[in-house]
């Protein structure tokens, strides 16, 4: 069978997590928690700055993907000055 990566230091199980929601808020000191089921991870609860941290870098690394592919189109480009714009 195989294992289940969980990716966070803490857990707790479901049972636990439904019975007292604030008490894994509280006990998590502001980290990320694994909410499992049945030993796997059903989902991760982040506090609002990590959420906020991991939709920068995806919007970052969004926005690097469009720059490269640009990059990729320069040859079709049209030089002008700041003047132009």
């Amino acid at each position: 069978m195989a294992m289940e990566t969980i990716l966070s230091d803490l857990s707790v199980s479901m049972t636990e997590f439904k019975k007292n929601p604030n008490e894994a808020l509280r006990e998590s000191g502001g980290r990320a928690v694994a909410v499992l089921s049945h030993n796997k991870p059903a989902f991760y609860m982040v506090p609002p700055d990590c959420y906020e941290a991991m939709l920068e870098e995806i919007n970052d690394l969004r926005l690097v993907r469009v720059a490269k592919e640009r990059l990729k189109q320069k040859d079709h480009a049209i030089e002008v000055t700041l003047d132009d714009l």
